[in-house]
């Protein structure tokens, strides 16, 4: 099936009667909506659109959370030729989503009542929107020309019967080059992109998502991850529709905060077979999973612990689980998952069989966690601009700290800096040709010469194959260090280590730009330094002295001789190290809305730190403006 609208009418010949989508609709339990039920619904809401004026090339906003009508929507805009434009609901700040809106053209906003604020605050931004269409039970203003999404539905119901045969002639005239989406990047730069996906780029890159593992129509997910996440939009929406599978609604709460706090009870309700997870989800899951097991005692805490030491010994990195001497341990490996990884399995709902990992590098020391427990991470690497999934790790072959095996159909090249393709095992740009890989980008012509070179896709990104066939992804060349002597090296997995294993680091960044020594940028956990400090029965000048240095033997504990040393190369580690006065946030920018370190604002930012420590009194920890940062954080 070359289009989306085919893709999903032939999923419905198949598996009518399946659950699609599982959510609470106002109830107390989750209620089932069928393949069929859904498409009468999309088949409905089209009509509705095209009563409305919305033909085909039309661009349509759509900016909700997670719920069946979100899925509806984005499928009757399809079925009309239209293009959607799903927004992040993390977007706070009007410009940057009058931006998106103005920028593709939109002259219709589908929207949920909880985002409808947003639109109204930039409705004199958007004067080309003609409609805004609100989901959810809300007061209109006729002056806003808003409607509510049931009442187009329910006029689309009736002149259903008029408009069938046109509606089914357009969805069946989509051409597989037809846009389905502008998906624009995460706003790290000034002027976000907006990624050109066609249908065919989803057909083709459901079809070889199905390349790297099997998922049958008995598998169901919750799908946690905002829906507008190119791996969520792929993975758990059109993966899953192409196999007849089902996926549950989060239960969504009053606030954001309450949203996510009913995900622990709705996994539970739900009891999903796989999950989609992030690093943030994977790091929050495990915290949760540690604190309830030391909340049961130290006995049990130290039990776990020894569990998790020995499961790490036996798994190896996956590859080699179980083989040679390590076959020994598995006697006991059986008997602590019995008594004790089975226990927290339960929480998952008990089916859960894996996650899978994507939206950036997971910590190998996270994914060997829940290896270990029986809920193992599979990695898998991609980018919006492959519609996105390039490769991952699966059931039947998985090697951790790699991000797994190509899938099907896809070519992929290292290649140096001049473009030349590198010979097995050596580091370089990852650069992938394939039918998933996007038309381009909106508007943006030099954008689009710049990463897309006669059908490869530069994804700059580093990274290398091993010779079993594993794909290894380093970093971002634009988060790359870079020494005096142009070498250079990814910072990703030193700073995730130093926020890991510290115990007053909560945020880092590490810099060289062509410096003879890389410097770390860190905002401390305070509340921890001010206990450290009174247990010593210090203050003032003295407390702020000793929770300096505190951070510097954290750091320090990577360098030789240190706790962690050997982890990593010497040089790449922080020679010195400045306070920062705020952390990393999306208000600050210093996030974008995929939590992911925004590496040129925080430059932007703290640039006179940065300056400061290549100087002489900046080399000493203990430097006035540290001292200075420090105290005002600590008071």
């Amino acid at each position: 099936m070359k289009t989306i609208p085919a893709l999903f009418e032939s999923s419905v010949q198949k598996y009518a009667d399946n659950a699609l989508v599982w959510e609470k609709q106002g109830s107390s339990e989750y209620q089932k909506i069928t393949f069929s039920e859904i498409r009468k619904q999309v088949r409905y809401l089209a009509a509705g659109l095209m009563n409305l004026g919305v033909q085909k090339g039309d661009r349509v906003a759509l900016l909700a959370e997670g719920r069946s009508e979100w899925l509806i929507s984005e499928l009757a805009i399809l079925y009309l030729g239209a293009i959607d434009v799903p927004l992040s609901v993390k977007i706070n700040e009007p410009v940057e989503l009058s931006f998106r809106i103005k920028h593709s053209e939109c002259k219709w906003v589908m929207v949920s009542d909880r985002q409808l604020a947003k639109i109204r605050d930039i409705k004199f931004d958007i004067p080309k929107v003609t409609t805004t269409i609100v989901f959810g039970e809300t007061r209109l203003r006729k002056e806003n020309n808003e409607i509510t999404y049931q009442s187009v539905i329910e006029e689309g119901e009736k002149q259903y019967v008029n408009l069938e045969k046109d509606l089914e002639k357009i969805w069946q005239s989509v051409e597989p080059n037809d846009l389905a989406n502008i998906s624009y990047t995460s706003g790290t730069t000034a002027d976000p992109k907006g990624i050109m996906l066609t249908h065919r780029n989803y057909t083709a890159n459901v079809e070889q998502a199905n390349s790297l593992m099997y998922v049958p129509d008995t598998f169901t997910t919750l799908l946690i991850l905002p829906w507008d996440h190119s791996f969520a939009h792929t993975v758990g929406l059109y993966t899953l529709i192409r196999q007849g599978a089902s996926l549950a609604v989060v239960e969504l709460g009053k606030t954001p905060m309450e949203t996510l706090r009913n995900i622990p009870k709705n996994i539970k309700e739900t009891r999903p077979t796989f999950l989609l997870s992030v690093p943030a989800l994977s790091k929050n899951f495990r915290k949760n999973i540690e604190a309830g097991i030391k909340a049961k005692g130290t006995v049990l805490d130290k039990l776990f612990k020894h569990a998790l030491s020995v499961a790490y010994k036996y798994n190896g990195d996956g590859w080699d689980k179980g083989k040679g001497s390590r076959a020994m341990l598995k006697p006991l490996v059986n008997l602590y998952d019995k008594i004790l990884f089975s226990k927290v399995r339960e929480n998952f709902g008990g089916r859960l069989k894996f996650f899978i990992g994507g939206g950036a590098l997971l910590d190998v020391e996270l994914q060997r966690f829940f290896y270990a427990i029986g809920i193992p991470v599979y990695q898998g690497y991609g980018l919006s601009e492959s519609a996105p999934v390039i490769s991952s790790n699966a059931e039947a072959k998985h090697k951790l700290g790699s991000s797994g095996f190509l899938v099907d159909n896809l070519e992929l090249k290292i290649c140096d800096d001049d473009g030349n393709e590198l010979p097995l095992g050596q580091k370089g740009e990852i650069v992938v040709r394939g039918e998933n890989v996007m038309k381009g980008y909106w508007k943006n012509e030099t954008a689009t010469a710049e990463t897309l070179k006669d059908g490869w896709l530069h994804t700059g990104d580093m990274g290398y194959m091993d010779k079993d066939g594993f794909l290894y992804v380093l970093g971002r060349f634009k988060s790359l260090l870079i020494s005096n002597d142009g070498e250079k090296y990814s910072p990703e997995g030193i700073e995730e280590a130093l926020v890991e294993q510290s115990r007053f680091i909560d945020h880092c960044m590490l810099y060289n730009n062509q410096n003879a020594y890389t410097i770390g940028l860190v905002y401390p956990n305070v509340q921890l330094l001010r206990s450290a400090a009174k247990e010593k029965g210090l203050s003032g000048t003295e407390a702020h002295q000793y929770a300096l240095q505190l951070i510097k033997s954290d750091v320090d504990a990577f360098m030789p001789g240190g706790k962690y040393a050997q982890q990593f190369p010497s040089r790449w580690l922080p020679a010195t190290v400045g306070i920062m006065d705020e952390p990393f946030t999306e208000e600050n920018k210093m996030l974008n809305s995929t939590m992911k370190m925004v590496r040129n604002k925080v430059v932007e930012r703290f640039g006179s730190l940065i300056e400061l420590l290549y100087t002489a009194s900046g080399k000493n920890i203990e430097n006035d403006q540290n001292l200075t940062v420090i105290e005002k954080l600590m008071k």
